[in-house]
């Protein structure tokens, strides 16, 4: 029954957002995918979950939350704004790596294995973003060996 509630409030957040992101007009084009791509295309990802979960039959009852799962909830949380705050100082490869870490450890991964992920997630992601999709992204600390 929470998980329906949750749903229908997280659809309804998100068709509230896509309506202001519709909204989001550059003065000039500074990329070639534009501002409202992006956030379009992770509400449509998300209101879709969100249908999912609306709608997909229920065989078994929900658990009821946890403890243990409430305080996975809230260090995902505080990882995702660590990465938010993070973004700009340190740089897109090297903040995503650190998530990619983190939330590596947080859903039970070994430490070699998820600093791996982290690291080739956020290099990988850099070249695709800066390369391939023209967008650009902040560098931080990598700046003055990338830039060149």
């Amino acid at each position: 029954m929470y998980v329906r509630l949750f749903a229908a409030v997280w659809l309804l957040v998100c068709a509230f957002l896509a309506v202001i992101a519709w909204g989001f007009q550059a003065p000039f084009s500074y990329d070639p995918v534009g501002p409202r791509a992006y956030p379009l295309l992770l509400l449509t990802l998300m209101a879709a979950a969100a249908l999912w979960l609306l709608c997909k039959p229920s065989d078994e009852p929900t658990p009821p939350i946890s403890w243990p799962l409430a305080l996975r909830v809230g260090l995902c949380v505080a990882a995702l704004l660590a990465y938010a705050l993070l973004f700009e100082s340190l740089g897109f490869i090297l903040s995503t790596a650190l998530a990619g870490f983190a939330l590596g450890l947080l859903f039970g991964g070994r430490p070699l294995p998820s600093a791996l992920s982290g690291a080739l997630m956020g290099g990988l992601l850099y070249l695709l973003f800066d390369y391939l999709l023209d967008v650009p992204l902040p560098l931080g600390l990598f700046a003055a060996f990338l830039e060149s």
